[in-house]
């Protein structure tokens, strides 16, 4: 190899790394800038509480609002492809790219209608979250947090997050230590051992109809 093409290409290693590295420094930058994660799920909470309180009377007569609300204010805060490839854990590399897909839109369907229905039945708790200790350029952290209930225990709530798309992003949340995407894996597992990846999708569809159903006739 001549000493021309050798020094050419020691310089497009040289460059590749340069603009790897700036690339990282910018990602970090961009890390540093953002709403720190708990500060984020805070105020996403205090808006949609608040919602709920103001027209507690209008959600009774349509619930569909409180889906809605799921939809405008919880779902862009959730890392729902991360969420779908733990929940299948190892069966992900399995799926083809189509059932991946309709994977991810029937398991989202299933976690708004699940939130939405939680949020539904929401009172007068209070929600206390507490401060990250980050390291410089980490892009992924726990925040806890705990529920309060009037004359009842608080229930310890602990939120995965990661950048993504230069923001914070749930991927993962446990309740009183109990792993969200855990506990679905379990149940998915079984499933597809049972009737495989399309058997998995048809239970996910024939849940999601059913709930929409309870839903209209309510």
């Amino acid at each position: 190899m001549s000493a021309v093409k050798v020094t050419i290409r020691i310089a497009s290693v040289f460059a590749g790394l340069l603009l790897g590295m700036q690339a990282l420094y910018a990602s970090q930058a961009a890390a540093d800038e953002i709403i720190p994660p708990h500060e984020m799920l805070k105020q996403t909470s205090d808006e949609v509480i608040a919602i709920l309180k103001d027209r507690k009377e209008e959600l009774k007569d349509d619930p569909q609002l409180v889906y809605d609300l799921v939809h405008e204010y919880i779902l862009p805060h959730l890392d729902e492809v991360t969420i779908a490839k733990l929940a299948l854990g190892k069966n992900w590399r399995k799926a083809s790219r189509e059932q991946k897909i309709e994977f991810i839109n029937e398991f989202r369907d299933l976690l708004i209608r699940t939130y939405g229905k939680s949020l539904s039945e929401f009172s007068d708790q209070t929600i206390n979250y507490f401060p990250v200790k980050r390291v410089d350029g980490e892009d992924k952290v726990v925040v806890k947090s705990e529920v309060l209930q009037s004359g009842g225990p608080s229930i310890p709530v602990s939120y995965r997050m990661r950048i993504k798309d230069n923001e914070w992003k749930v991927y993962d949340l446990s309740i009183d230590g109990v792993s969200l995407v855990t506990s679905y894996r379990g149940t998915f597992a079984q499933e597809i051992r049972k009737g495989g990846m399309e058997g998995l999708l048809k239970l996910l569809k024939d849940k999601n109809s059913k709930i929409e159903a309870t839903r209209v006739a309510s």
